[in-house]
């Protein structure tokens, strides 16, 4: 209708202009010329709107073909291969083509902005972390927006980006952890060598102070590395000082010993020598290794030290005289007062350190008590044969007695003494096994074994030689006797019939044999175990005969016949102690 009303009006405009040009007069060539001209108007027209119309189509289709092509883009970039390429295909014109291809771009869009802040914050926090282990960042200091690469949006680049951010995390956290214990260890140090711990802290980084957060510490690369540095530096300082301490504790353990201090007294210094074989690993105690710690044990030290020089005499001679004492127990025979007299020039001259004198003397102490480990088994068997022959001494003088079975006070005693000293007597092969122990030491250690003085072989030669004399002093006797009782046989019946009691003979006395001292107890070679040095050094090699003929030292012959007759009960007892044997080993 509005083409209709157009061209009705052009058409009464046309009359109109033929009515004028009527009324006009003009003709027909200047009419066809404006008619022409008309014609060229309305074609300039048309064409304008025509060129209007495919400028207005071209920008269409250029709008279409950008946002194909940003559709394109974004999938691409995205990652989006589930979006339609062509949605615009379903559409006749390109206005509804354009207005296919609009919500998709839209939404597109959206996904771009937020995957483009994803990837800046994680690039970010990943550039953070980066900074933070490079020592590029200060504390709280941000970092700036990254460039992003917005063709590659990917869920895949995504991925990849929060894979290296897991690893710069775990990284962190690794490192946040090793800095905390490097801190606690500085810290434990610096309590065990009593040092401020807060200013080496602060000098390393002023973040590893106790009043920042985890999360604002430096973990840094130099950070690290200066805390290794640092922990080496105080670790070195304490094994420097735990070898001090542990030299000052040897130290005064020595001397302590040297001059026999009490236990009270070493307790004072417990937390010194506590740790006297302890490793630097092993002595974590606050205060262990403090300075003043070591210079109180360095006075004590030098405060010991000089000390010792005026006990060294008192400490030297108690050496000497457990010296002394192990010898005399070994029954072995020094020279006491030589020894005595080296030990006081020594100290006197200073020709000696203190402690090499004592190590001296404590090795003597210990050859000592070797030497009398080895001696010990033959010197027991000697005890036992020495109380063997003292048993045998007695028993002959309780033999020798006529009121040993009287009833009087203590007579059951005696009796119970004399079987056991009867058992003790009999036994065999003391003597033989003495000299066989004795000969094979000589030979072992290549010297004479002496007995206070006296060789043992020649005591036990000795001895055996005087029991022979003995014995054969005994069977004297017995022939004495035989020849005694024929003539008290004889002389039985008076001239006037009487008959002679053998009872009123005069009976014999205990008749003692002298000992090596001069006491009268018969046959004993006496006890050296308690015999002092002076007595062992002023024996000779006599009394070791004298010994040997005290332990084997005959009764003495009676005087007349009389004296010799005892009753069948001394007769019994005699017999019995001619048959003895040489006490021997059990």
């Amino acid at each position: 209708m509005d083409a209709l009303h157009g061209q009705t009006s052009c058409g009464s405009l046309l009359q109109k202009l033929q009515l004028v040009w009527d009324e006009v007069g003009e003709n027909d060539e200047d009419r066809d010329k404006v008619l022409f001209q008309l014609d060229q108007e309305c074609l300039d027209v048309y064409k304008r709107k025509v060129d209007q119309a495919l400028k207005s189509r071209d920008l269409l289709l250029q709008a279409l073909d950008y946002s194909k092509m940003e559709l394109a883009r974004l999938a691409s970039a995205l990652g989006e291969k589930s979006i339609a390429t062509s949605p615009e295909k379903t559409a006749r014109t390109i206005k509804q083509q354009l207005a296919a291809l609009a919500p998709t771009l839209e939404q597109l869009g959206k996904q771009k902005k937020e995957r483009i802040n994803k990837f800046a914050d994680i690039m970010s926090r990943i550039e953070q972390i980066r900074g933070e282990i490079a020592g590029n960042l200060e504390i709280g200091q941000q970092v700036a927006i990254p460039q992003i690469n917005e063709d590659d949006l990917t869920d895949e680049k995504l991925r990849d980006f929060q894979s290296q951010l897991q690893e710069l995390e775990k990284k962190k956290r690794e490192r946040l952890k090793k800095v905390l214990e490097h801190v606690s260890t500085v810290q434990d140090l610096c309590s065990v060598l009593k040092m401020e711990h807060f200013s080496i802290i602060t000098e390393v980084h002023e973040s590893l102070d106790d009043s920042v957060g985890k999360d604002h510490k430096s973990i840094s690369n130099d950070t690290l590395s200066k805390l290794d540095r640092t922990i080496a530096t105080l670790n070195e300082d304490k094994t420097l000082r735990l070898k001090k301490l542990q030299e000052l504790a040897t130290q005064l353990n020595d001397l302590w010993d040297l001059m026999d201090t009490p236990t009270e007294e070493r307790s004072l210094f417990d937390h010194v020598t506590c740790n006297r074989t302890a490793s630097a690993e092993e002595v974590t105690a606050p205060g262990a290794l403090a300075l003043d710690i070591i210079n109180q044990a360095e006075i004590e030290v030098q405060r010991l030290d000089e000390l010792k020089y005026s006990k060294m005499k008192e400490i030297a001679f108690k050496k000497q005289t457990t010296l002394e004492d192990i010898y005399a127990g070994a029954h072995i025979v020094i020279d006491t007062a030589a020894a005595h007299d080296k030990i006081f020039a020594l100290i006197e001259s200073g020709s000696m350190e203190p402690t090499e004198l004592i190590a001296d003397m404590d090795s003597q102490i210990l050859k000592a008590k070797e030497e009398a480990l080895s001696r010990k088994e033959i010197l027991d068997k000697v005890e036992r044969w020495i109380s063997a022959c003292e048993e045998e001494s007695w028993l002959e003088d309780y033999n020798r007695d006529d009121n040993r079975y009287n009833s009087g006070r203590g007579a059951h005693l005696n009796l119970k003494r004399a079987e056991k000293a009867r058992i003790q007597v009999n036994k065999i092969g003391l003597v033989e096994t003495l000299v066989a122990k004795t000969t094979a030491w000589e030979e072992n250690h290549g010297l004479s074994f002496t007995y206070d003085g006296v060789p043992l072989l020649a005591m036990l030669d000795e001895y055996v030689m005087l029991r022979q004399e003995k014995e054969e002093e005994k069977r004297k006797m017995r022939e004495q006797k035989r020849y005694t009782e024929q003539l008290l046989n004889i002389d039985r019946e008076g001239p006037f019939g009487t008959r002679v009691s053998p009872y009123r003979v005069a009976s014999t006395k205990k008749v003692p044999s002298p000992k090596p001292n001069g006491s009268t107890t018969n046959g004993s070679p006496g006890r050296r175990l308690s015999m002092s040095t002076q007595q062992n050094e002023s024996k000779s090699s006599r009394s070791a005969g004298k010994k040997a003929a005290a332990v084997a030292a005959p009764p003495k012959t009676p005087a007349s016949p009389n004296e010799a007759a005892t009753a069948k009960e001394d007769n019994a007892s005699i017999q019995h102690t001619d048959a003895d044997p040489v006490p021997c080993s059990p």
